[in-house]
């Protein structure tokens, strides 16, 4: 078990104009002893996925408002497992209709939290499947 704290990418895919949600997680995750880098708005998939290889993160927590997140949101799982990080565990936040989820899943999101989600539950779900290294 490494003693290091737990590293999370909070990334903005797509073209999102906003990032209140983002970093209101970014913080309470930081508030929990995880080392947060946040990306900013308006990230590609090939951007996420080089910072989350370039900062070796345990977790990648991507927060999409935009609609394309059943595109934007697998390719980051694509792109990881291309580059051989496929034991980086991959979240996904935002305002996701529900029966979008499954297929998200399906893709490799390992899980989805949707508006009005507690920060408490985020943490507890990380600090619970994240794979350390």
């Amino acid at each position: 078990m490494s003693s290091r704290p737990i590293r999370v990418l909070v990334a903005k895919p797509g073209l999102d104009g906003h990032d209140r949600g983002a970093k209101v997680i970014a913080r309470a995750l930081r508030d929990a002893g995880m080392e947060v880098i946040y990306t900013g708005l308006r990230q590609t998939p090939e951007q996420i996925v080089a910072a989350a290889i370039q900062e070796d993160v345990d977790v990648v927590a991507m927060s999409i408002l935009s609609g394309a997140h059943n595109h934007l949101l697998p390719r980051v799982v694509e792109l990881l497992k291309q580059e051989g990080a496929d034991d980086v565990l991959v979240v996904g936040g935002g305002v996701i209709p529900d029966g979008d989820i499954p297929g998200l899943k399906e893709a490799g999101i390992k899980e989805i939290f949707t508006p009005g989600t507690p920060t408490t539950t985020c943490i507890d779900y990380i600090k619970e499947n994240v794979i350390r290294k």
